[in-house]
């Protein structure tokens, strides 16, 4: 029973960690194509679908979204249609 609470408290501080990273580059992403503004919009939901979940206690779907959001990310930026600002 310990093990299952230390890897919900785990689970939770990697949520708050990917989080609170998410939130300082995601403002510093830029489109660069239409589908680019797809892709961000997507960033954006998820982000947000993440967020709600977290706060509803549901971390496994919390977390699932934020690899999602991170996915997105590194996609877009690998196929050149992101870009950070700076």
């Amino acid at each position: 029973m310990n093990e299952k609470i230390g890897v919900e408290a785990q689970l939770n501080e990697e949520i708050k960690k990917w989080m609170k990273r998410l939130e300082m580059n995601v403002d510093e992403i830029k489109a660069m194509s239409p589908k680019g503004v797809e892709f961000l919009t997507n960033i954006r939901a998820y982000q947000s679908d993440s967020l709600h979940f977290y706060n509803k206690g549901d971390l496994v779907r919390s977390f699932e979204a934020l690899i999602w959001t991170w996915a997105y990310i590194e996609i877009g930026k690998n196929v050149g249609i992101l870009n950070s600002k700076k």
